[in-house]
């Protein structure tokens, strides 16, 4: 199925731009700036894809950002040469991350935990190369608190799930609370099926809650 998955974002990475914009514009956009604002110090992006939230970081944030796609990879390096930022682009896998433990102020990872293998394994490894007191920044698509709303969901993920390895009715803020990691903020919109997460790990000498 992984393989599955792969083979199916590879095909679609030339023209994911093009082919999502609308979907953007009206629904995911909105949620860069809350998540990647937050954002400081030594950064990592996992699943930078495209490079869709570059224009949203704050001056003076070191990125790295990461995906297992390298045509996606591409298409990020075209938008840093373009736009000028200071980015470091990594190919490597959600599931393991190619970094040491503690290497990162922030984790960044927008609309991407819905299309990976295993959402808490990917989110452990984003815990781990934490710091203490580092921020965890999520956007997801997720099961939606609108009963009609997450019925359609149901439906569609009985297909993406099997086409190419997309969920529509996870939601990776219960898998934030069951690590323990205290929740800074959050906000859910469009009928619950978008959602945003500011976590934190704890503090040097702390124990999660």
């Amino acid at each position: 199925m992984a393989e599955r998955a792969r083979a199916s974002w590879e095909r679609v990475a030339p023209d994911y731009d093009t082919a999502t914009a609308g979907l953007e514009r009206r629904f995911l956009a909105p949620s860069r700036p809350w998540v990647c604002g937050r954002a400081s110090g030594e950064v990592l992006e996992v699943a930078i894809g495209t490079g869709a939230n570059l224009p949203y970081y704050a001056d003076g944030v070191r990125l790295t950002g990461l995906d297992a796609d390298p045509t996606m990879l591409d298409a990020a390096r075209r938008k840093v040469h373009e736009g000028g930022y200071d980015v470091t682009l990594v190919e490597g896998d959600a599931l393991a991350l190619p970094f040491a433990d503690a290497s990162f102020d922030a984790v960044v990872c927008t609309f991407a935990l819905c299309g990976v293998p295993d959402e808490r394994a990917a989110l452990l490894e984003m815990v781990r190369v934490l710091r203490p007191g580092g921020d965890l920044l999520l956007a997801d698509h997720v099961a939606a608190s609108n009963p009609v709303v997450l019925a359609l969901e149901h439906a569609v993920t009985a297909v993406t799930a099997r086409s190419h390895g997309e969920y529509f009715t996870r939601r990776p803020r219960l898998v934030v609370d069951a690590l323990g990691l205290p929740v800074v903020a959050s906000r859910r919109r469009t009928f619950g099926a978008l959602e945003e997460v500011h976590a934190r790990t704890p503090a040097r000498g702390a124990a999660a809650a």
